[in-house]
C-alpha cells in the first residue's frame, strides 16, 4: 500500500516511441507515477505491438514496455492532429522521441528545437548511430548494434558465436533515457531549466563493451570466447558433480581460493599448486583445474556440492530455465511479481528493481491501441490538462 506521494506524480511525459528502448524508458517513468502519452501512429500502432501474440493475443514485448500509459492516435502529416501533438508537448516535463532518422528533426520535432520553443521541456532523442558520424542515418536495432560492437564475437563458444538472449542493447539505452530524463528534472528544479540530450543504441552498448574492450586494447586481442565459463577468472563457471548435475561456481580472489580447497575440496594441496597459484596460473592451466575440481566433485551429489560451497562463503547458482525462474523462491518470497491488466486480459509484472519503503510502482493497465485519444482531445479542447 503507498503511503508516501510517487517520486514523479504531476510529471507529464509526451513519448513518440516504438519498439523497445524509448518504450521502456518512459515505462519506467510511469511505474514511479509519471504519466505518460504514448503517441502512435493510426491503424497499425506501435510495430511492436506485433512482435508476437503469444500473451493472449498480446505482444510479450509490448506488455513488457507499455504498462501504466495512455495510447493517444495521431498522424504526425495531418495538420490538426499536429496541433494536438504541439499543445501536448506545450504541457509537458518530458519529451522523448525515437522516430526514424531524421524524420523528427524534418518534422520539427528534434529536441533542440522543442526546448528552444519549451525552455523547461526535457527533452530526448533516440537514435541508432547518434546525431553524426558515417552512420548516423542508418536504422538500427539491437541485434545488429550487438554485431557492430563486437558483442557476439565475445559471446558464445570456441565453435559458435551468439547474441545475447534479451535485447540488451534496448535495455541499456533505455537505461540511460531514464538517466538523462531525471538529471534534467532535478537541473530544471534547480535552474528553472530543462535541455535536450540524445542517447544512441550505439554509444549505450558501448560503454558496456568497456571490460572488453580495455581488455582488448592492453592485451592486443579480443577475449576468447568461453561459453558459460569466465573470460578471464578461473574457476568461475559450471562443474560436474556426481549426480549429473553442474554446479556453477566463483572464485573471485586468493582468499576465496583458499576457503575453496581446504573447505570444499578438502585438498589443501592445491592452494601451493605452482599451476594455480593465482588467477592467471589458473587460467592459463584451466582443463586441469577443472579437472581436479569434478574429480571431486565427481563423489558428491550436486545439492551436497552447493551446500559445501554455501558453508565456506563461496559464491554459487543452480542453472534455471524460464519455466524455473518463475517459480524461483526468492521471487515468489519477496513478492515480486504483479498481476498486469491488458487488452486481452492479464498478464505479469516484475516490480522495478528500485524498492522505495512505503511505495508501491504504479503497475498500471497495457493500454490499448488509442484508448486514450478521445479523452486527450476532448482534453486539450477544454484547455485543461490530464
Amino acid at each position: 500500500m503507498t503511503s508516501r506521494p510517487l517520486p514523479l506524480a504531476g510529471v507529464t511525459v509526451v513519448s513518440i516511441e516504438q519498439a523497445i528502448a524509448a518504450p521502456l524508458a518512459s515505462r519506467h517513468l510511469a511505474d514511479w507515477g509519471a504519466e505518460v502519452i504514448k503517441i502512435e501512429r493510426p491503424g497499425s500502432g506501435d510495430f511492436c505491438r506485433d512482435y508476437d501474440y503469444v500473451m493472449d493475443g498480446v505482444s510479450s514485448q509490448f506488455v513488457w514496455t507499455n504498462r501504466s500509459k495512455k495510447s493517444v492516435e495521431l498522424d504526425l502529416k495531418e495538420a490538426g492532429d499536429r496541433e494536438v501533438l504541439e499543445s501536448l508537448i506545450a504541457g509537458a516535463d518530458v519529451y522523448v522521441q525515437n522516430l526514424a532518422p531524421g524524420a523528427a528533426s524534418r518534422m520539427g520535432l528534434g529536441g533542440d528545437e522543442l526546448v528552444r520553443k519549451y525552455p523547461r521541456l526535457v527533452a530526448c532523442d533516440v537514435s541508432g548511430y547518434g546525431s553524426n558520424g558515417p552512420l548516423s542515418s542508418k536504422k538500427a536495432y539491437d541485434l545488429l548494434v550487438q554485431c557492430e560492437v563486437g558483442l557476439p564475437s565475445i559471446n558464445g563458444d570456441d565453435e559458435r558465436l551468439a547474441k545475447c538472449g534479451v535485447s540488451i542493447v534496448d535495455i541499456a539505452t533505455g537505461m540511460y533515457v531514464l538517466q538523462g530524463v531525471l538529471m534534467g528534472l532535478y537541473t530544471r528544479e534547480r535552474t528553472g531549466q530543462g535541455y535536450s540530450f540524445e542517447v544512441s543504441l550505439f554509444d549505450s552498448i558501448s560503454e558496456w563493451m568497456s571490460y572488453p574492450a580495455n581488455y582488448a586494447f592492453g592485451a592486443g586481442k579480443p577475449l576468447q570466447r568461453t561459453g558459460l565459463r569466465h573470460a578471464t577468472i578461473a574457476p568461475y563457471g559450471p562443474f560436474r558433480t556426481g549426480d549429473g548435475h553442474s554446479v556453477f561456481l566463483a572464485v573471485q580472489n586468493q582468499r576465496e581460493w583458499s576457503a575453496f580447497c581446504r573447505e570444499v575440496l578438502i585438498a589443501p594441496s592445491l592452494e601451493s599448486d605452482s599451476r594455480f597459484a593465482t588467477n592467471p596460473d589458473r587460467m592459463e592451466n584451466r582443463d586441469a583445474l577443472t579437472s581436479e575440481i569434478e574429480e571431486r566433485f565427481g563423489r558428491m551429489s550436486s545439492s551436497a556440492v552447493v551446500a559445501s560451497l554455501d558453508q565456506a562463503s563461496i559464491a554459487n547458482a543452480r542453472l534455471n530455465d524460464t519455466m524455473q525462474f518463475l517459480q524461483h523462491e526468492q521471487l515468489l518470497s519477496r513478492d515480486r511479481i504483479r498481476s498486469i491488466k491488458t487488452p486481452a486480459g492479464s498478464a505479469i509484472g516484475f516490480l522495478p528493481a528500485v524498492t522505495i519503503k512505503g511505495i508501491e510502482p504504479v503497475m498500471g493497465a497495457v493500454p490499448k491501441l488509442g484508448e486514450h485519444s478521445e479523452e486527450v482531445r476532448n482534453m486539450i479542447a477544454r484547455g485543461t490538462r490530464t
